[in-house]
């Protein structure tokens, strides 16, 4: 490249003219060809390009070019200045590209207009009408609202507003002024209604045939509805989109795989996004609006391809790396099963031969293992761990907040002793002496297994050797605490555990880059669990179901909900009903409390004595929700059961039903729930398993919500929906791992593309370091 062209000139054909030197200079000989550019101070640029004739030179040049255009900020597309331009960076949109990816959430069929006497009820009209009448009124109730009836001719609707400024919309909604109407239609009595419609008015003495034959773009087709900001309109939008669709869906790259393209039928990038946008009158309305057309159904597949490709990437990467080849002795693994007051299930023991063959390769294991509650994880866990110590290797056991760390630290704590094993608590709510003591320990080596909270992964940990880092809960950690947790081993191997199953389509995406074992077979002599809602007025006779499975010799758990923000009040709640219980319900009854504020040592004397029956009603906190086994316990009492969330209750519930005998769970509400709590609980009455639990968990709150933080590795996909494409996405994994296993390390020619490509949309939120 060159900066210092002094002499330049341009004949009459607008050819730029070189001095000769400057021509040696850069290489030039006849037929050479440039790039030109003009840099921030006004300056030509001048870049020889490679020689052509190289399809792949040709193909790359193109597909930067086009990458440039879709760069093109989008104040400088036409339609749009710097004010739209703000209200547009609103909704992240600053570039061509952005504004391509901003897709209609429904759409409009303006097709045809509808006539106001063939409404139909229950489905989303468009209609043209005129304003006859339009005034604030009341219901019966006193309840005001401001109603217009229009007509066209050949029949009235009603139109509505409940929330509404009654000067504004006098002012706006004057009889004679014409309009296009959409909105849902409802029948109440002979009278069809829609309540809070959308409208485009009509121009002063403007016809409907002129206004349709004077603006195409927004009459006589299926139109598209975009989410908006407040300050920006359908119309506006829709033009600039017209705009940018026109010009720049054709700088939409295809790099995914002719074969991918052929086999799955997809469509070419920059034409799903033309369809999507604009889509042909003939296109099924109900498809699209459902984002199942052939177009969306394209999109989607792109985005989860690349995202399976960087996934397959990083889990060949692994299987690349030098780990540790642990050997199995046997040790302590027969030992402890010696110890075990029971027989591993059939699904335990597959799970155990998986990671143990994952151990002893000589690449690091990643490698998630979920079953239901109650399917016996800690115990496999714990076995892992064995093989670790047994080869003079640290272990770390991460779980995601204090209690769960305590309860694994007191379950694991037991048996270890027994085998002469030290296991170290390290948690974040440790002060002084035990904690520095703890960090001392593990740096030191003493510490064989460390059980702790996010503080294991804090800087000033060091541990002496980690071979094996077991994360508890992953719904609750990241990708990024998986890497920390790495780093403070030499590639130790890493196994993740969930406390409640995964739906598949999460396992497929945030968890794609591990190998998977499900624990799919319950101990046996479980008998299943009965689950009924009741509500406060039944609350004698849900005090009368605890006396009578207390009089047959078993025991109950109550338990309140713990709510960080209402921590206190809620602490004081428990206190108190458990006082309630003893003093005024159950005099003649011995009732325990269990709560999260009681030192590890008060909380084991608790456990022990409604294991040993000397308690016959356990009043608890939330603590209890993981790792506790009481067989004789065949009740559970949940009080303001619509406060937690479906997987907590599901942890919960499984802490009965783990004898012999009918066990029940009483979910007791006072019935003021939401639409969602109203969702979980009646979820929980229906079924008892687990993996049907997480599938409707998934949809009542959405992935993000799901997992609990945005960090915790929830893709942000623009078009596709892991709930309803989840078919898609299967598809997608398929393809992209089949391309690793071919090339693994995309280093083919034909796959130049798609590395540059997955380097650009997810490089970073993956660390693929090699793919840049």
């Amino acid at each position: 490249m060159d900066r210092s062209l002094t002499t330049i000139s341009i004949d009459e054909d607008n050819r730029l003219l070189l001095p000769a030197e400057h021509v040696d200079r850069l290489g030039l000989k006849p037929g050479s060809r440039l790039s030109v550019e003009i840099d921030a101070e006004g300056r030509l640029v001048l870049s020889p390009l490679p020689e052509p004739g190289s399809v792949a030179i040709q193909s790359s040049v193109h597909e930067s070019i086009a990458r440039k255009n879709l760069e093109t900020p989008i104040q400088f597309i036409k339609g749009v200045g710097p004010k739209l331009a703000e209200l547009l960076g609103k909704k992240g949109i600053t570039t061509a590209e952005d504004a391509l990816y901003l897709l209609p959430n429904r759409y409009e069929d303006r097709r045809t207009m509808q006539k106001i006497a063939k409404l139909r009820p229950g489905r989303r009209e468009v209609f043209f009408g005129e304003v006859m009448v339009a005034d604030t009124t009341q219901t019966k109730g006193g309840k005001r609202f401001f109603e217009v009836i229009a007509g066209d001719g050949s029949g009235t609707v009603s139109l509505k507003w409940f929330h509404f400024n009654a000067a504004w919309m006098k002012k706006t909604w004057k009889p004679g002024r014409k309009g296009i109407f959409t909105g849902d239609v409802t029948q109440y009595g002979y009278q069809r209604e829609i309540h809070h419609p959308d409208v485009e008015w009509l121009g002063e003495g403007e016809t409907l045939e002129t206004a349709m034959a004077g603006d195409p773009l927004n009459f006589g087709r299926i139109l598209p509805v975009y989410p908006l900001t407040e300050g920006l309109h359908q119309k506006t939008v829709r033009k600039v989109l017209k705009e940018v669709v026109d010009r720049f869906a054709v700088n939409i790259p295809q790099t995914l795989p002719p074969s991918v393209v052929a086999g799955r039928d997809l469509l070419p990038l920059g034409e799903s996004l033309r369809q999507v946008h604009f889509p042909e009158n003939g296109a099924d309305v109900a498809a699209l609006d459902d984002g199942r057309s052939p177009a969306h159904r394209t999109l989607a597949f792109d985005e989860f391809f690349y995202l399976e490709l960087g996934l397959a990437l990083k889990r060949h990467g692994v299987v690349m790396e030098e780990g540790i080849p642990f050997q199995v002795t046997h040790r302590y693994t027969r030992e402890l099963l010696k110890l075990l007051p029971f027989q591993l299930t059939a699904a335990q023991r597959r799970v155990l031969t998986e990671i143990k063959n994952d151990m002893m390769a000589p690449h690091p294991m990643h490698r998630l293992v979920q079953g239901d509650v109650g399917s016996g994880k800690t115990v496999v866990a714990l076995l892992a761990a064995l093989v670790a110590v047994e080869n003079d290797y640290q272990v770390a056991i991460m779980a995601p907040t204090e209690i769960l760390a305590e309860q694994h630290y007191l379950n694991i704590h037991r048996w270890c002793e027994q085998l002469g094993i030290r296991v170290v608590l390290l948690t974040s709510g440790m002060k002084g002496k035990a904690k520095s003591e703890a960090i001392a320990e593990i740096a030191e080596g003493q510490a064989q297994i460390v059980v702790g909270t996010h503080a294991v992964i804090q800087e000033k940990v060091e541990f002496a050797r980690l071979g094996l880092g077991i994360i508890d809960e992953q719904h609750r950690f990241g990708v990024l605490q998986r890497g920390i947790l790495k780093r403070k081993g030499t590639s130790p191997d890493i196994l993740v555990m969930t406390a409640t199953p995964i739906p598949r389509t999460l396992a497929m995406t945030v968890f794609g880059d591990l190998s998977l074992s499900v624990i799919d077979e319950l101990p046996p002599g479980r008998t299943p669990i009965e689950t009924r809602i009741a509500f406060e007025s039944k609350r004698p006779h849900v005090y009368g179901v605890i006396r009578d499975e207390v009089k047959k010799g078993r025991q109950a758990y109550v338990i309140y909900p713990l709510v960080e923000e209402s921590e206190k009040t809620d602490l004081k709640a428990a206190t108190q009903m458990a006082e309630h219980l003893q003093n005024d319900i159950f005099p003649d009854l011995r009732v325990g409390l269990l709560h999260g504020r009681m030192k590890p040592e008060e909380k084991e004397q608790v456990m022990t004595y409604f294991k040993n029956r000397e308690i016959d009603i356990l009043v608890a906190t939330t603590v209890i929700e993981v790792g506790i086994d009481v067989p004789n316990a065949t009740v559970m009492v949940i009080e303001h059961a619509e406060r937690f969330g479906l997987s907590q209750l599901h942890q919960l519930r499984g802490r009965v039903g783990r004898g012999s005998d009918k066990s029940r769970c009483i979910l007791l509400t006072s019935g003021k729930f939401s639409e969602d709590g109203e969702k979980r609980l009646k979820v929980m009455e229906s079924t008892t398993d687990g993996f049907r639990i997480a599938e409707a968990d998934l949809e009542i709150r959405g992935p993000g919500d799901f997992l609990g933080t945005r960090q915790a590795g929830i893709p942000d996909f623009r078009v596709a929906n892991i709930l309803r494409d989840g078919r898609i996405l299967e598809e997608a994994r398929q393809d992209a791992f089949g391309v690793v296993e071919r090339d693994p390390s995309l280093a083919l020619p034909e796959h130049a593309g798609l590395r540059a490509e997955l380097a650009r949309r997810w490089g970073g939120r993956l660390e693929l370091a090699g793919v840049a």
